[in-house]
């Protein structure tokens, strides 16, 4: 089966309503993903006064005075969304956002995309869960960075408990940007495919590395969906740029998720019918 890929633009669109439909078009058309994903956050209730008040920690990438001011700098109206949304279905991709507070669940509900994503950082927001179990009819696709095995274990135990755990995709991630090829671990896919695979929709991987081989390496390790940040230029002021995918970058990835799953299967017979004519041209045969 081949994985379904998700160019997340989240932030990257550095609050430029009209560099994000940049970033759906061309991750739509010339690199043909599956999904756009995006971000949303109600900051004054994610925050403490002190975390909106404080600075940045990075000034360089900050687009405000205070941490609260740069992050809703790069906010958009849950109007902004329906656009994005209804931009998306014009170029024929799904669109899709992470959800990170309550009130963004219920806003971005309201849209009724396909997905919606729960990063990792927010994965043990249970009142969230909750609601969008009850109200969000659509796959729910969830982070496990940063996340103990105890805690990946509670949070498929209580989404059975709400009969949605058909609906949910694990994806292993860590949380780290750039992540250095040894922190991804991998193998943990395959863990996660033996331990939850029978239980939920579908495993994913979610990358912040560098590069594309280890979001192909994933394929065989049972990754039915792969997630890249995109970007227009990996040098643009913001978090995340560094570890995202620039459009060639992206345009590969696809092109290789498409060509490798394509190989990934075992033979059909024992010869293959493109082998029969170097068969007959090159098998040894013993003169008599």
């Amino acid at each position: 089966m081949k994985p379904r890929i998700i160019a997340e633009v989240g932030c990257n669109h550095k609050g430029d309503i009209s560099i994000a439909k940049q970033l759906i078009k061309i991750a739509a058309v010339q690199c043909k993903v599956d999904v756009v994903k995006f971000q949303k956050r109600n900051n004054q209730e994610l925050l403490t006064k002190e975390q909106y008040n404080a600075p940045h920690p990075n000034q360089l990438n900050s687009f405000g005075a205070t941490y609260g001011e740069h992050r809703e700098f790069l906010e958009f109206t849950v109007h902004q969304h329906k656009e994005l949304k209804e931009y998306c279905e014009e170029f024929g991709v799904l669109y899709s956002t992470s959800v990170w507070d309550l009130t963004s669940a219920k806003e971005i509900t309201s849209l009724e995309p396909a997905l919606i994503k729960i990063p990792s950082a927010t994965n043990n927001n249970y009142e969230m869960l909750e609601w969008l179990c009850d109200n969000y009819k659509g796959e729910i696709h969830i982070s496990t960075g940063m996340t103990s095995y105890k805690e990946i274990d509670e949070l498929v135990t209580f989404f059975v408990s709400k009969k949605r755990n058909n609906d949910i995709v694990l994806y292993n991630c860590t949380s780290g940007y750039p992540v250095p090829y040894q922190d991804i671990r991998l193998m943990e896919i395959a863990r996660l495919k033996e331990e939850y695979g029978d239980t939920v929709k579908a495993i994913g991987f979610s990358g912040h590395h560098l590069g594309t081989a280890v979001d192909i390496a994933s394929i065989p390790l049972g990754a039915e969906w792969i997630e890249r940040h995109f970007t227009l230029d990996r040098t643009w002021k913001g978090t995340d740029h560094s570890a995202s995918l620039e459009p060639e970058d992206l345009k590969s990835l696809v092109e290789d998720v498409n060509n490798v799953s394509e190989a990934l299967q075992y033979k059909s017979e024992e010869i293959l019918e493109i082998e029969y004519v170097q068969r007959e041209k090159l098998k040894f045969r013993k003169v008599l």
